[in-house]
């Protein structure tokens, strides 16, 4: 489709009125939001704290302490909600062996606990959304399985969140896949979240979005200001190996860094938390994590999925990785008692907002291009079609090179090109899909299509 030059102005301008029709809040994520329990979240952190240590390398056997005790009780939750919902949450072990590491002298058996919501659609049911937090703990060495490590907020937040969310939304449907993860390992170096990912990639399976939740409880900061108005994520651009997948290099070339897939799901996440969650801003880092430290997204950026990390605004690090004590009047240790479990339940509301929206739309446009085959200053683009029977059609996005989030949207309809009377010199574009109820995919960055002459 061609728009006239004329309808510039209008096209410019078009976010505001697109706003009306596609960011209304959809009335089952709204009682998906409205269905979390601080109640249930804080008896959640209380009884995972209560198994005084959940170390990876801690008791498996006692039934009121360890690591064993703790994954026992979250499967049995997770079983009943899975009750409640008639079946529909499929709850498992997923167990992965390591023989050593630098964090684990003895052989051991990391145990994460896995709730699976399968799609509705058989269109979209391969396509995949993970939430997850860490259900292990650790005092102030990694490798002390005997030492009290209650890990309030480090991570049975996060886990918290998982939970609740596994409950929650199993009583509702969805297009895709939602799972719902609390691993172990954490601590030790990512080793449960490494073996979910590598199976997953080995398996083919489609994860188009991850939600690490860790450390995700407190909204007080050392100094004693309260922030319960903010939540960081993080979100990786260029990835830090050594070589650069082929599949980026193109997004690279055409100034697209800022437009890999983890930070379009970031975009998405906030944009649902915006919508369904206004009392608490996401604000997204562009940054793979903080400096020194790392989570459960890691291993899958690293096979290659989109992930991203929710983080508290302000961290304490007295009540992180210490054991319990008190030292020259302070209290150091990761106790319940410095953990906001009305915080954690807003960042739970984000969360499952952002994975409602992400599991009702249809999958991001694949195959996206931009012309360059000619001197112009106007940007044509062109996608494979979508194949989800709701498909309502798609919107071109795009913004200035240097804003961090869009600008500008224009509903293109049911096609698969689109010409605007924009130039792709002076903007960054996206293309987004939406179905019949107005449900939003995050933005596929568009790579460069080439004359034949000028290929490589």
């Amino acid at each position: 489709m061609k728009i006239p030059a004329l309808l510039l102005g209008a096209v410019l301008g078009a976010q505001s009125a697109l706003a009306a029709s596609f960011d209304d809040p959809n009335p089952e994520i709204a009682a998906i939001v409205s269905e979390v329990s601080p109640a249930r979240i804080e008896h959640t952190i209380r009884t995972l704290v209560g198994f005084g240590t959940r170390n990876s390398l801690s008791d498996t056997v006692s039934d009121a302490r360890g690591v064993g005790a703790a994954r026992r009780w979250i499967k049995a939750q997770l079983e009943g909600c899975s009750k409640e919902s008639g079946g529909r949450l499929q709850v498992a072990f997923d167990p992965h062996h390591v023989e050593s590491g630098s964090r684990i002298p003895r052989p051991t058996d990391i145990v994460n606990v896995v709730a699976t919501l399968p799609g509705d659609q058989p269109e979209s049911r391969d396509r995949i959304y993970v939430v997850s937090g860490h259900y292990d703990s650790m005092p102030s060495s990694p490798t002390d399985g005997e030492k009290d490590a209650p890990g309030a907020d480090d991570d049975a937040s996060g886990s918290a969140v998982s939970i609740e969310l596994a409950c929650v939304m199993s009583r509702h449907h969805f297009d895709a896949t939602l799972v719902f993860m609390t691993v172990a390992g954490e601590e030790q170096g990512l080793y449960g979240s490494t073996g979910f990912a590598e199976a997953a990639r080995a398996k083919g399976l489609d994860i188009e979005g991850m939600l690490d939740n860790d450390i995700v409880g407190s909204s007080r900061g050392p100094d004693g200001r309260i922030d319960q108005g903010r939540v960081r994520l993080f979100a990786q651009g260029v990835p830090y190996g050594k070589e650069i997948p082929d599949a980026l290099l193109p997004i690279l070339r055409t100034g697209g860094e800022n437009d890999v897939p983890a930070r379009q799901l970031a975009r998405a996440v906030a944009r649902a938390g915006a919508t369904y969650v206004p009392g608490l801003r996401v604000q997204i880092i562009w940054r793979v994590d903080r400096y020194l430290r790392g989570g459960d997204h890691f291993p899958f950026l690293k096979m290659g999925y989109p992930a991203v990390r929710f983080t508290e605004p302000v961290e304490d690090f007295h009540h992180q990785h210490q054991d319990v004590r008190v030292e020259n009047g302070v209290q150091y240790g990761d106790l319940p008692q410095y953990v906001d479990f009305g915080y954690v339940a807003q960042v739970a509301r984000v969360n499952g907002a952002a994975l409602a929206s992400l599991a009702l739309a249809p999958a991001a446009p694949r195959e996206v291009e931009v012309e360059a085959l000619r001197l112009e200053n106007d940007t044509t683009l062109r996608w494979a079609p979508n194949h989800e029977p709701d498909l309502g059609g798609y919107r071109v996005v795009w913004r200035e090179t240097t804003a961090p989030d869009w600008q500008h949207a224009r509903d293109v309809g049911n096609v698969t090109t689109a010409t605007l009377p924009v130039s792709k010199d002076n903007y960054i574009f996206g293309v987004e899909a939406y179905d019949r109820d107005g449900n939003v995919s995050p933005a596929t960055y568009p790579r460069p299509y080439f004359p034949p002459r000028l290929r490589r």
